[in-house]
């Protein structure tokens, strides 16, 4: 008779639907990790549901403060909100497992007092000896050897010192469940053992904690990485024991997300790679809804057609049953490209704000602007606000308004035409004649299309290199004479001299 879904499964559905997003606080956040955050957040916000923030940070030697502030800081930049757990509280509190080491001591009672576990003290060493005397494969690891002790060999281990471990016992049938995005899964009997659930001396393990705050904490749908997937079966192993002993009264639903590769081959993206790291793609200047919007496509989209959408159609549109479960390829250049195209989306005033910081950090305007840089900012904000995909690339693009010392790009130099001399007193001679009072975008194009296009007869490509190193010292920048027209007349002569001094 072929194994069928607990009975006791959550039916949760819209405001009912509880997830959580539960990291461990251990080194920098990574796209991946984001990943999960999001489509908890949005299938949350989807539904009217709840979602849930914890902590897992039962692992002393690997867990640090300075990681659960990157956290938080990871997630107030995103703007990903969650509605219980760290720092906002709520009524399954404390959500940090590292405060919660009673309420597992008191779950494991209630195993203990339902038969669900039981005391297990075989070493390592005992468990291969006897599965080598037996004929069985080392790799099968333990043997379920302890779970029928007496009293006396519990007794005698004991007064050997020994402190016994915690293993759950795994019931002997098949373990199906229907996951949320690949449909149904089952687990074999057999395919593991008892398997320990905390360690001897009372250290509770992940197999142990994470079901046990997920049935505290009312989690009706657990969507996580596809990596985590061989644990379900534990998990569902031990959510009938949580039931039969009163902790909880139904089994989540779970889904798994496919993995995220890296750019080539076919292995999973390493936490190790530059793109994983969320703070450097912060600093190359993603913004927030560029990023998401990317980082939602590692498995799901909007349309076909369609991968460019603002969060709120996200939230509206979002299901985890489209999630695809096939494997989702990481793509610096397709990320960068949508992220342009959510900077090009912002009003203009907003642009000009969040550039501020990466003026700042380049050195070019104070922390808190001047208002004469706050004024060149907004200004000068509409000519780079189309031609930038991260608004790491601004400083490059405008550091020239903020400085009289223009530092000439070796490839802009090189490709200057032979005549830059000539283009350049020209122009000089075009713009002197401008009046001060006129001197805009539109007179100055006027006046150096007329000497350079129409009396030297070259071409606009030709013609306006030169004033553009000159104002710039790059081969690209913003507009040359909107350019011209923020710098004014004095300070664009001066820069087309200076560059006809340099070049000698």
């Amino acid at each position: 008779m072929p194994a069928t879904p607990d009975p006791r499964t959550t039916t949760a559905s819209g405001a009912d639907i509880r997830v959580r997003f539960c990291p461990s606080p251990t080194g920098l956040p990574h796209v991946g990790l984001v990943r999960t955050a999001l489509f908890n957040w949005a299938y949350a916000r989807h539904n009217g549901g709840t979602l849930v923030f914890r902590i897992e940070d039962t692992d002393a030697a690997r867990d640090s403060e300075e990681s659960y502030r990157q956290l938080l800081d990871a997630l107030r930049w995103l703007r990903i909100d969650w509605d219980e757990g760290v720092e906002v509280g709520g009524p399954h509190a404390p959500y940090r497992q590292s405060q919660r080491h009673d309420i597992y001591a008191d779950v494991l009672q209630k195993l203990v007092a339902s038969g669900a576990v039981y005391e297990s003290y075989s070493t390592a060493e005992e468990i291969d000896a006897r599965n080598e005397a037996n004929g069985r494969a080392k790799q099968l690891g333990y043997d379920n050897h302890d779970r029928d002790l007496t009293a006396e060999q519990k007794a005698a281990f004991r007064a050997e010192g020994r402190e016994p471990a915690w293993r759950l016992r795994v019931p002997d049938e098949d373990l199906t469940y229907v996951d949320l995005i690949r449909g149904e899964v089952t687990f074999p009997a057999g395919t593991f053992p008892d398997f320990v659930i905390v360690r001897a001396g009372g250290v509770p393990l992940y197999t142990f904690v994470n079901p046990v705050d997920d049935a505290l904490m009312g989690i009706t749908h657990v969507i996580r990485g596809e990596d985590l997937m061989p644990s379900t079966a534990r998990q569902l192993a031990l959510y009938r024991a949580l039931i039969d002993a009163g902790v909880t009264d139904f089994v989540p639903r779970f889904g798994h997300m496919p993995l995220v590769l890296g750019e080539t081959g076919n292995k999973k993206l390493s936490k190790r790679d530059p793109k994983a790291d969320l703070f450097l793609q912060r600093e190359k200047g993603f913004i927030h809804e560029g990023l998401l919007n990317y980082l939602a496509l590692l498995g799901w989209s909007l349309a076909p057609d369609r991968d460019v959408f603002s969060l709120d159609e996200l939230v509206a549109a979002f299901d985890i049953a489209d999630v695809n479960p096939n494997p989702a390829r990481f793509d610096q250049t397709k990320a960068e490209s949508i992220n342009g195209d959510h900077i090009r989306m912002l009003e203009s005033a907003d642009f000009a704000e969040r550039i501020v910081p990466y003026l700042a950090d380049a050195g070019l305007v104070q922390p808190i602007p001047t208002p004469e840089q706050t004024a060149t900012i907004v200004a000068a904000a509409p000519l780079v606000q189309e031609r930038v995909q991260l608004l790491g690339q601004v400083p490059g693009m405008l550091g020239f308004l903020f400085t009289t010392d223009v530092a000439y790009e070796e490839d802009a130099l090189k490709g200057l035409p032979a005549n830059a001399g000539e283009v350049l007193v020209a122009s000089v001679g075009a713009l002197e004649d401008v009046p001060e009072a006129e001197f805009t975008a539109a007179s100055v194009q006027e006046a150096l299309a007329r000497a350079l296009v129409d009396e030297l007869g070259l071409k606009p490509r030709v013609a306006y290199g030169p004033p553009r190193v000159a104002l710039t010292g790059r081969r690209v920048s913003p507009p040359l004479f909107e350019s011209m027209e923020l710098l004014g007349k004095a300070e664009t002569i001066r820069r087309l001299g200076a560059l006809v001094a340099h070049l000698g």
